[in-house]
């Protein structure tokens, strides 16, 4: 092997010799990051065995089930929501009759922050970037002729997640699919909205006391529910790079794993409905090198820290959404093409559910003809691209074995930097992680500014465009119309019945030891709405107030 080794060193040395001749004459592009070439001596030190080894085996580098897309195509799950819960479900509709595999809920901004449609600080907000749900009566529309027990469901919520999810077990108990057949996700995942995306209402502490909550009530009620999707794709959007993506979000996963063991949960009961949600941005390879490091992290994380038992514990499984920063106002059909990248490397990096953006995000709301393509890019890549045919196919590749063991590397220096700190909630708190994600991003903008980094259509390859016709608007009555819906339920409801549920629930907040999720079922089915429910958390616990020594 050294003789090998060092033939391969004397080859590379005349290759590099010769090739400075030829850059000589014609210089390559300057600042880029990578090496002009990679051969076996990039990876030398990897173990196929023990860092790679099979799909479906540990540490999953290559994989989380051992026939990938041979069995089954991953879930395409088109983020969806807008204006009412009416229009909404159309939507819904239309994309399972479209092919979609299951659903993924976009509520609007107050929904997201715990505001009924009618609070004076949803004003103007109400169905602009999502659907506005309310009570359980919006919860029930929603969900109309759409049958719980068959559809599995994605619900980007995360401060009021318990809430949501409160109510889509209610909606379940109308159509009489049980609990335990209910199959989905909440993105619940509160740190990194302290850290990159801003939808917090209560205190960190708090914060994780409802999530763990959440943790051991779908364990012992909803065992089929993933209980968090634990996201990076907002920490991405934000402006980090690759490796902050999974450093920063694995941090999160390790402290929401140190939260539950410590509130008496056991690892194993758990751990399996753990999910993680990554973005899919524009370098093909780099996201392929970064989804799968992030698999042989948290399976190091999980057998080696935690000490799980069951495999299940172990694997990573994930969502990917392709990366709404990365399309442009310009040019817009020029997405399209960004989109079937992303797709491409989403797919070969083994996600198990995807969502492509539609071509006219950066404007707006999608068309329902736009997200007609984006579910159609999906689709083509797994029936006609051959992508899907072979799992893990770049494993073996010198440049992505090794850009997965460089994003490696560079994530766990985070992760170790930031247990130093104490973990992600101290570093949080101190405002790192959010200083480094910005760091990144004021660097990324800096290139396009200066042309470091070409954005065809935004800083090279302009052309003369006309307006953008045809993009879809909310109707600007849909707020009024919401506030009347809402008016009309609780003239209806018991209103008894709510208040005492809200009194228990309240004296709940109140003991630490117990788990909340019970008290917020209950008030849900008495049409308590959510802005009522989100009020008595805030009266107990606080709100949180952003960090403001960046």
């Amino acid at each position: 092997m050294s003789n090998e080794k060092e033939k391969i060193q004397a080859e590379l040395d005349a290759y590099n010799a010769s090739v400075e001749k030829a850059v000589a004459r014609f210089p390559e592009r300057a600042n880029l990051p990578e090496q002009r070439l990679y051969t076996p001596l990039d990876i030398q030190d990897t173990d196929y065995a023990d860092d790679i080894s099979f799909p479906g085996v540990y540490p999953y580098t290559r994989g989380v089930q051992p026939t990938m897309y041979r069995g089954r195509f991953w879930t395409m799950r088109m983020y969806a929501g807008f204006s009412t819960a009416e229009e909404s479900n159309k939507r819904y509709r239309y994309l399972i009759e479209s092919g979609a595999s299951g659903l993924s809920c976009a509520f609007d901004l107050p929904t997201q922050i715990g505001y009924d449609s009618d609070d004076s600080i949803s004003e103007g907000e109400v169905g602009k970037v999502g659907v506005a749900i309310d009570s359980l009566a919006d919860m029930e529309i929603l969900f109309d002729h759409i049958d719980l027990g068959k559809v599995s469901t994605s619900m980007t919520i995360n401060a009021p997640a318990s809430v949501l999810l409160a109510m889509y077990i209610a909606v379940g108990e109308k159509q009489g699919v049980k609990p335990e057949q209910l199959k989905g996700t909440i993105q619940n995942d509160i740190l990194k909205e302290y850290a990159a995306r801003g939808t917090y209402i209560f205190p960190p502490r708090p914060s994780m006391r409802l999530i763990t909550n959440i943790f051991e009530y779908c364990s012992q009620n909803v065992p089929k529910w993933n209980t968090i999707s634990i996201s990076g794709y907002h920490i991405r959007e934000a402006g980090s790079t690759a490796s902050q993506e999974i450093a920063f979000t694995i941090s999160d996963g390790i402290a929401y794993v140190e939260a539950a063991i410590k509130a008496g949960l056991d690892v194993d009961a758990f751990a399996g409905r753990l999910s993680f949600f990554w973005n899919a941005h524009n370098n093909l390879l780099e996201e392929v090198a970064k989804f799968r490091a992030s698999r042989r992290i948290w399976a190091k994380v999980m057998k080696e820290r935690f000490h799980a038992k069951k495999e299940k514990s172990m694997k990573l499984r994930f969502h990917t959404q392709t990366a709404g920063s990365m399309l442009t106002a310009q040019q817009p059909n020029n997405n399209i093409v960004r989109v079937a990248l992303q797709t491409a490397a989403a797919v070969m990096g083994g996600t198990q559910s995807l969502h492509t953006n539609s071509r006219d995000e950066a404007l707006a709301l999608p068309t329902e003809e736009s997200v007609m393509v984006a579910l159609r890019t999906q689709q083509i890549v797994a029936y006609e691209s051959g992508l899907a045919d072979v799992i893990d196919p770049l494993a073996g590749s010198y440049y992505v074995e090794a850009m997965t063991n460089k994003i490696e590397q560079e994530a766990w220096d985070y992760i170790n930097k930031i247990d130093e700190m104490g973990g992600a909630v101290s570093a949080i708190e101190k405002g790192y992680i959010q200083k480094e994600i910005q760091d990144s991003a004021y660097k990324w903008q800096m290139d396009v500014e200066s042309g470091a980094k070409v954005i065809v259509g935004v800083n090279k390859f302009q052309v003369e465009e006309k307006p953008v016709e045809g993009l879809l608007r909310v109707d600007s009555s849909v707020g009024e119309k919401q506030k009347q819906k809402l008016a009309d339920m609780k003239a209806k409801r018991d209103n008894e019945a709510v208040k005492k549920a809200l009194v228990d629930l309240e004296a709940a907040c109140k003991n630490e030891n117990e788990n909340l999720m019970p008290h917020i079922l209950n008030a849900v089915r008495t049409y308590a709405t959510l802005g009522e429910i989100c009020n008595v958390m805030r009266k107990v616990f606080g709100e949180y107030e952003a960090h403001t020594n960046l």
